[in-house]
């Protein structure tokens, strides 16, 4: 629906309040009487009406270029109204880790597209601690966290990840269907560098045993290679080896050790439509999902 201030807009554009009529579906009559309204709000005359044609007042050309202002002002309300409905060039950036950037965000950011396909992500890769850093500074709209390791900001589990016991392919511990923190404790070990908090560095303390650390590694696929090369053993999520498992000895570690793996944000009010639709829409997946995981 157009204002009486787009009506005026095209009369001037069109010199004639028939062509407006026509083009915009209205009567004549009804753009005479909406511009009569227009000029009995502003308490003057805009329009010399004449039988060969119409032309601005002396008062209609002063205000011209106001009432100009005011309808385009009005036209990118309406599309950016549109925008945001359809989240056209809207961008959503999200603080992620390796096992979420690559099994669970790439499946959700498709199906995602097919509803709102102008949206597009940025991620940003990091460790818990630096996350949560990015989603308190606004670097980031929100991310994804494990849920123990941060404080101060909210967070909404989605799942827990299990770490598993990673092992060369000819390691003497893959004997054991199974395998104890103590057992790992006891061997040369790679540890995946979580930043302030460590998974299963919180899990060795918990039993008492201080693991021979002979490298940390902030990358988890190049602690797999160096695994497979026999450097070492190690703890990794599940997920994240999930299609990885060749040249490897995978193990699952008696005493369980779990990464709660939870969406973090500051402040779901002040973040765009565009990243809220995307939170809930993952938090839904999740929801529907769950025994999947």
């Amino acid at each position: 629906m157009i204002s009486r201030y787009g009506i005026f807009c095209k009369v001037i554009e069109l010199t004639s309040f028939t062509k407006v009529a026509k083009q915009i579906g209205y009567s004549q009559s009804a753009i005479s009487q909406t511009i009569k309204s227009l000029e009995q709000e502003l308490g003057v005359i805009l329009i010399d009406r004449k039988k060969d044609g119409i032309t601005l007042t002396s008062d209609g050309k002063e205000f011209l270029p106001y009432l100009q202002s005011i309808y385009r002002a009005e036209c990118a309300l309406k599309q950016k109204q549109k925008e945001l409905t359809g989240l056209e060039n809207s961008i959503i950036r999200i603080g992620t880790f390796t096992s979420v950037s690559r099994n669970i965000l790439p499946q959700l950011m498709k199906q995602f597209k097919k509803i709102y396909p102008g949206v597009n992500f940025i991620l940003k890769q990091g460790d818990y601690t630096s996350i949560q850093k990015w989603v308190q500074t606004e670097i980031v709209d929100f991310g994804f966290v494990n849920s123990n390791a941060v404080k101060g900001i909210k967070v909404e589990i989605l799942y827990e990840d299990e770490l598993l016991a990673v092992l060369p392919p000819n390691h003497s511990l893959i004997e054991y269907k199974s395998i104890s923190l103590k057992q790992l404790a006891s061997e040369p070990f790679i540890l995946l560098d979580e930043g302030d908090y460590s998974v299963i560095m919180n899990a060795f303390q918990k039993i008492n045993q201080t693991p021979q650390i002979e490298y940390e590694v902030y990358d988890d696929y190049s602690i797999l290679a160096m695994v497979r090369q026999g450097l070492g053993v190690s703890a990794m999520y599940s997920l994240v080896l999930n299609g990885f498992e060749k040249g490897l000895q995978i193990r699952p570690i008696k005493e369980k050790p779990m990464r709660p793996v939870a969406l973090a944000w500051k402040n779901e009010h002040t973040m765009s439509l565009a990243s809220r639709r995307f939170m809930d829409f993952i938090k839904s997946f999740f929801l529907k999902n769950k025994q999947c995981l």
